[in-house]
C-alpha cells in the first residue's frame, strides 16, 4: 500500500487507538499493540515479518530507557513518602517570600513534580496551598491552584526524571544525553510558567463556582506546621535536593567531559558517573540515604514495590509506543511523508506537537500522549524515521520535539483527564469551574509553550 490509500489507513489507526482507549476504556497498551498487528496486516507487510518488528519496536524501548524510568520514579517516591517534597515547599516559600502565593506555590510545585508525579505532586501539596491562602489576606485559593497545578504540570511534561519526557527522550535517540534534555526542558517551562503566572492572577479575580466539600476534615484546616509534625523530622534542605540535583551535575559534568573529548582515568570516571543510569543509581542511593536517616529504612520494600507497580504501565505503554513506530516505518508511511516533504517541512516542529495534543485531548493522559507520539517520531539519526521526513535530524531538533511534544501533552486537561479531577476536586471547584481554570489554563500554557519552541526553532534549526 502506498500513496494517498496509505494516509488514509494510518489516520484510521489512529481514530481507532483513541476510540478504543477513551470510548471503550481499552488498556492503552492493548489498544497501541491491536492496531500496530491491524495496521501492518492491512498496509500488506509480510506476515511472516510481522512477528520480528513488533518484537524489534518493543524490546528497543526497554533496552534503552527502562531502568531510566524506574530509577527516577523510586527517588520521587521515597522524597513524597520522606516529606522531602514538603521539604522542598519550604525552600521555595522561604526563597520567594509569603508576598508572592501564586508564584510562591507554582514555582514549589514546578519543583516537586520533577521527582513527583503531578498528580501526587498536587495530593503533597493542597494543604500548603490552602494554609498558605489563609494565612495570607487577599490570597485567592482558586488562583493559588491553578497555579500550583500549572507549576506541576509544567515539570512533568518537559523535565526529567519525570518517566514522559524520559521515554520520549529514548524514543527520540537522547537516551544518552538526558542532561540536555533537563536544560532543555527548564528552559521550555520558563514561557510555560510565565503565562501560568498571569493567567492564574487573571483567574484570581474571577468569581469560579465552587462547592462544599463533603468532609471539612483536619487535612483541610491543618496549618503548615501541623502539616509538617505529621512527618515527626523532616529531611534537611540538602538531603531533600541532594537526589535531584546529584544526577543533574554528574549527567552535566559527564557531557561536559565527553563533548571536550578530555582523556584520562578521571575522565573516565566522569562519563561512567556521568550516563543516566549510574547518574540516577546514585540519586536512588542518597534517596535512600535520606530513607535510613529518617528512620524509614523499613519501608524501602514497599516503596520498591510501589514503585515498580507504578512505573510498569508506563513501561509497557512506551514500548507498545515503539511497536507503532516501528510499524508506521516498515508500512513505507516515513516514504510518503518524504516525497511531500516541501509541504511538510512548513509544519516542521507543530507536527509532533498536533499529534501529541490530539492524543491528550482524546484519551487524557499526558504520559500516553508523549510516549505515543514519541514512537511515532523515531530516532532522529535513523533515516527511515518520522524525524528525518520531517528534516528533524540533529540533536538539537530531537531535543525541540521532545519539547514540542511536551507541550501538546498538557493541550488540554478536561474531564477524561485524572488529574483534572484531582484539581477540581481538592480545591473544592465544581466541573464547571474546573473547565474555566484547570482546562483552559493549559490551554493557554500549551499554546505559549509551543510558540516559544517555534521561535526557539527558528533561530537553533
Amino acid at each position: 500500500m502506498t500513496g494517498i490509500p496509505l494516509l488514509i489507513t494510518f489516520f484510521l489507526a489512529i481514530v481507532l487507538m483513541i476510540v478504543a482507549i477513551s470510548k471503550f476504556k481499552v488498556h492503552p497498551f492493548l489498544s497501541l499493540m491491536g492496531v500496530s498487528l491491524l495496521l501492518a496486516i492491512v498496509a500488506g507487510l509480510p506476515l511472516t515479518k510481522i512477528p520480528g518488528i513488533i518484537g524489534a519496536g518493543f524490546s528497543g524501548t526497554f533496552a534503552s530507557i527502562g531502568i531510566v524510568i524506574i530509577l527516577g520514579a523510586l527517588i520521587g517516591l521515597i522524597l513524597e513518602k520522606t516529606g522531602g517534597a514538603i521539604r522542598l515547599a519550604d525552600v521555595v516559600i522561604r526563597c520567594v517570600g509569603e508576598k508572592h502565593p501564586q508564584l510562591a506555590i507554582m514555582l514549589m510545585g514546578w519543583i516537586v513534580s520533577i521527582p513527583v508525579f503531578c498528580d501526587s505532586g498536587f495530593v503533597i501539596l493542597n494543604p500548603i496551598r490552602k494554609a498558605i491562602a489563609k494565612k495570607i489576606k487577599g490570597a485567592s485559593p482558586i488562583g493559588m491552584a491553578v497555579a500550583l497545578s500549572a507549576g506541576l504540570y509544567a515539570s512533568h511534561v518537559f523535565i526529567p526524571p519525570t518517566p514522559g519526557p524520559i521515554a520520549a527522550a529514548g524514543s527520540l535517540g537522547l537516551a544518552d544525553d538526558l542532561a540536555s534534555v533537563i536544560l532543555a526542558g527548564v528552559i521550555a517551562s520558563i514561557p510555560a510558567l510565565i503565562a501560568a503566572y498571569f493567567f492564574s492572577r487573571y483567574i484570581a479575580r474571577q468569581n469560579i463556582p465552587t462547592k462544599e466539600l463533603e468532609e471539612d476534615d483536619a487535612a483541610t484546616t491543618k496549618s503548615y506546621e501541623e502539616l509538617v509534625a505529621e512527618y515527626g523530622q523532616l529531611p534537611t534542605a540538602f538531603q531533600a535536593f541532594a537526589p535531584i540535583v546529584m544526577p543533574i551535575v554528574l549527567m552535566a559534568l559527564g557531557s561536559v567531559v565527553s563533548m571536550a573529548k578530555y582523556v584520562g582515568p578521571g575522565c573516565d570516571l566522569l562519563r561512567f558517573l556521568g550516563t543516566p543510569i549510574i547518574a540516577l543509581a546514585v540519586g536512588v542511593l542518597l534517596a535512600v540515604w535520606v530513607l535510613a536517616s529518617m528512620n524509614k529504612m523499613d519501608k524501602f520494600y514497599s516503596i520498591t514495590e510501589e514503585t515498580m507497580k507504578t512505573v510498569g504501565p508506563i513501561l509497557f505503554i512506551t514500548a507498545a509506543g515503539g511497536v507503532l513506530g516501528k510499524v508506521i516505518t516498515a508500512a513505507g508511511f516515513v516514504d510518503f511523508i518524504k516525497q511531500n516533504a516541501a509541504f511538510l517541512a512548513s509544519v516542521g516542529i507543530f507536527f509532533p506537537f498536533v499529534i501529541s495534543a490530539i492524543l491528550k485531548t482524546a484519551q487524557g493522559s499526558s504520559t500516553v500522549a508523549i510516549t505515543t507520539t514519541a514512537g511515532i517520531m523515531g530516532m532522529y539519526s535513523d533515516p527511515a524515521s518520522m524525524m528525518s521526513a520531517l528534516g528533524l535530524t540533529s540533536p538539537t531538533a530531537a531535543l525541540l520535539t521532545v519539547m514540542a511534544i511536551g507541550a501538546g501533552a498538557m493541550t488540554v486537561s478536561h474531564a477524561n483527564d485524572s488529574y483534572f479531577w484531582v484539581v477540581t476536586n481538592f480545591s473544592g471547584m465544581t466541573p464547571q469551574g474546573g473547565y474555566r481554570t484547570q482546562t483552559m489554563m493549559t490551554l493557554v500554557v500549551g499554546i505559549a509553550s509551543i510558540l516559544s519552541i517555534f521561535v526557539a526553532s527558528l533561530v537553533l534549526l
